[in-house]
């Protein structure tokens, strides 16, 4: 390797290294104290310049400038926040010495929903009512960007319930009735339930909406309590979730396919209008979880380019010369685009519109 730059450090932060560094000598440290001294000295003797990059504070950059070492590191570098490797492109070409040339970027991809995910019809139907949206932790907490953008806030698993009901008691009521909180099964299980309790012992009248999908989809499909199998896929017990939201006292829970826009609506809006706490669990199995697609969808050519449908997020939607167009090996067959085509130009593949 080159022995011009030479480049000390641990961790995550190792592998940025080996990325936006590629010929340059390396040395990774198993551990960041007690300080490998003699192994440093070594490395440092081999090389030209020696850089130290690690996160937060220069501990370890610090240790090797009292030995006596010459050392960079946090000139070119920020004490705050995360390393990437657009960072330390940016931190070394901001120092004394150049950086390496970086080839042409691909287009940013941020993070959507999956095709045919629950989740997404119930997000596109709260950002229609204008709901305000306290979120949780899961894949749902996607829901929160463009072009859904139906989520207000989202701090730590379970914080969605208590956040609306601390919100009603700020704000009132009549604010109440148009707040929702949002929550997925395994985290309502996990630190929800509590809050619910929370929301009928101090007579609150939030709406609360549970994304039942069957699984902990966000982490790798681990199962939970409501699954009915352990961890080992063994065959186990079930809790109801019906039964334990009755149990803390609500006396309003209703049950919705996700799939059904139109029922989705209508029960969110009789709910958030109760002057009593109530809890909507829009339950179908995550999209991925034991898949079976169904037929795909199609656009017919009277599309008017309107866009509507491609606020729902779907990565199988796009529009390609002023009209949408549906990728074929994408489409999961969910039909919610075909419920928000306004101009019902969006059809199942073979005649069939309804969806199961």
């Amino acid at each position: 390797r080159d022995k011009e730059l030479g480049i000390i450090t641990f961790g995550a932060a190792y592998q940025y290294v080996r990325e936006t560094f590629p010929k340059a000598s390396i040395l990774k440290l198993g551990f960041s104290y007690p300080i490998a001294s003699r192994l440093i000295r070594d490395f440092a003797n081999k090389v030209e310049e020696l850089l130290v990059v690690e996160e937060l504070e220069p501990l370890v950059e610090n240790h090797i400038r009292a030995m006596g070492i010459d050392v960079k590191g946090k000139e070119y570098f920020s004490r705050f926040g995360e390393l990437s490797t657009e960072t330390l492109r940016a931190g070394r070409a901001s120092g004394d010495v150049k950086a390496p040339e970086q080839e042409k970027g691909i287009p940013g991809r941020p993070p959507v929903l999956c095709p045919g995910c629950p989740h997404r019809g119930v997000f596109f139907t709260l950002r229609k009512l204008r709901a305000v949206v306290t979120g949780d932790i899961g894949c749902y907490t996607l829901g929160a960007l463009p072009p859904l953008s139906s989520m207000d806030t989202c701090h730590c698993m379970g914080a969605s319930i208590g956040t609306a009901l601390g919100l009603e008691k700020a704000q009132g009521k009549e604010f109440a009735g148009k707040t929702v909180a949002v929550i997925g099964d395994s985290t309502f299980l996990h630190s929800g339930i509590t809050g619910l309790m929370d929301v009928v012992y101090n007579q609150g009248r939030i709406t609360t909406l549970i994304l039942d999908n069957r699984i902990t989809a966000m982490t790798g499909h681990q199962h939970h309590p409501g699954t009915g199998y352990t961890a080992k896929g063994t065959p186990t017990s079930s809790v109801d979730l019906e039964q334990i939201v009755r149990a803390v006292g609500v006396k309003r829970v209703r049950l919705v396919d996700p799939y059904d826009l139109a029922a989705v609506e209508n029960t969110l809006r009789e709910e958030m209008a109760a002057e009593e706490p109530s809890v909507v669990i829009a339950r179908r199995a995550c999209a991925l979880l034991n898949r079976v697609k169904g037929d795909t969808f199609e656009v017919l050519d009277d599309c008017i380019g309107c866009g509507v449908c491609t606020r729902l997020g779907c990565p199988a939607l796009s529009m390609r010369d002023g009209k949408a167009e549906i990728d074929q090996e994408m489409c999961d067959g969910c039909g919610i685009c075909a419920q928000v085509c306004v101009n019902k130009v969006i059809v199942r593949k073979g005649g069939d519109d309804s969806h199961e």
